[in-house]
């Protein structure tokens, strides 16, 4: 096991780039990216970096000559042949050649595209501006840049019993939430931290505690580097991305209140079983399942993130029951800013009601909280999002108003189209 201290001291940065590999990205991106490949490849979409801790100004922590080096180091990336093999033939949800051929070959081929970066108000603009098939692909690495770059500005000058000292209490931390998890039955759960997480090795470490702590329980890892190496399963469905992109693509407003349900007839040509999971709030969870084709009832679960948890819950429950279906049956995943007090709660309230599965994200892989002097190492909220369209603005309304997005007029005009009242705002931790 690596010894993460003494490999922090001793580090020469420019030798041990941040991310190492085309499939260091979340499974889900993968996923999306076939989808899209195979109907809105040339759609232009421009995404950006949207700080919103703004009390951490990355752009006077975080040196730009090394945040331009380790994107141009990304830039060139490509897949190796034992990394397109493991695509090409391992078995992903019980299914044998998850990407198709022709997916693979582009995949095989594609290297990421230009990037602009800008410091405004102690902040990085960062934007990617071109074909989504290109685009899509810049959201995890350049989220996992930044926040590793982040880590190693604060760690940089601590001696080295400061970082053992350090590492071992994060380590202690992670250990004593999986020994808590363990009380509960061994929930599963699977590590959805890649695009916030401390580091790549601190990622790998947790997984590989997970493994040992939960066993069967543990699912898997949305990284599909580490997955690959572990020897465990890759796991993800998809994110807002794809309705925000359908849905700025509408030319009226009936196409835009179809476009959260266009998004999903594509999907299930693709896909099925276990990656049939609704994300039903990017325009408001409610209006969403208010009006849904019965077909939508169909699908194997859905996944409640903005959403208060508990409430959440209960309206799915509520929602196929409406549909004359058994929530026993169906599979509900849960995956907002989870830890572990949210993990007991909800699943000492759904226990035996829901099929239950957790995606634990940034406190998994970036719980330093209280380790370094004034919070310097505490996990931040930072996300890349679409910001355009075909030069049209993309709008996330969400079930948590501070998570929404867009221009003031397009939000009061998914709002009408989507029958969603304003959210709540809710405080967002990451």
């Amino acid at each position: 096991m690596t010894d993460i201290a003494t490999r922090v001291y001793n580090h020469q940065w420019r030798i041990d780039p941040i991310v190492r590999s085309v499939l260091d990205t979340d499974f889900y991106k993968l996923l999306m990216a076939q989808t899209i490949f195979r109907r809105h490849k040339d759609t232009q979409v421009t995404f950006g970096i949207i700080n919103r801790s703004q009390r951490v100004r990355l752009g006077d922590l975080v040196d730009e000559g090394a945040l331009r080096e380790q994107l141009d180091h990304v830039r060139g990336l490509s897949l190796s042949r034992g990394e397109s093999t493991w695509l090409r033939g391992n078995t992903f949800y019980g299914k044998r050649q998850m990407f198709s051929p022709e997916f693979m070959e582009w995949l095989e081929r594609f290297r990421f595209p230009p990037y602009t970066l800008e410091k405004r108000a102690g902040q990085y603009e960062l934007t990617f501006e071109g074909p989504w098939i290109e685009t899509t692909m810049w959201e995890i690495p350049a989220l996992a840049i930044l926040n590793e770059l982040r880590s190693r500005a604060v760690l940089d000058g601590m001696g080295r019993f400061e970082l053992q000292v350090l590492y071992a209490r994060a380590m202690t931390r992670v250990w004593e939430k999986i020994e808590r998890l363990r009380k509960l039955g061994r929930p599963s759960i699977a590590d959805f931290g890649t695009r916030r997480r401390h580091g790549f090795l601190w990622q790998d470490w947790c997984v590989q505690a997970m493994m040992e702590g939960l066993g069967p329980g543990f699912l898997g890892t949305s990284n599909c580097l580490i997955a690959m190496r572990r020897e465990v399963e890759a796991v993800g469905t998809n994110a807002h991305e794809l309705p925000m992109v359908y849905a700025a693509l509408a030319n009226n407003d009936a196409a835009l209140a179809d476009a959260p349900y266009e998004v999903l007839r594509d999907w299930q040509e693709d896909y099925d079983g276990n990656l049939l999971v609704l994300l039903p709030d990017t325009f408001g969870t409610t209006g969403f399942l208010r009006h849904a084709p019965a077909w939508v009832s169909g699908w194997t679960g859905i996944r409640i993130d903005s959403k208060e948890p508990i409430t959440g819950g209960e309206e799915a429950i509520a929602w196929w029951r409406s549909r004359g279906e058994d929530p026993r049956n169906k599979l509900a995943i849960f995956s907002d800013a989870l830890d572990v007090d949210a993990i007991e709660r909800v699943h000492r309230h759904f226990s035996g009601r829901m099929r239950l599965g957790y995606g634990w994200g940034t406190l998994l892989t970036n719980d330093f909280r209280g380790l370094a002097e004034n919070g310097v190492l505490d996990p931040i909220s930072i996300v890349c999002k679409v910001k355009s369209v075909n030069g049209r603005p993309a709008v996330k309304l969400s079930d948590n108003a501070t998570k929404a997005m867009g221009p003031k007029d397009e939000i009061a005009r998914y709002r009408r189209v989507f029958e969603a009242a304003e959210a709540p705002a809710m405080p967002v931790l990451v």
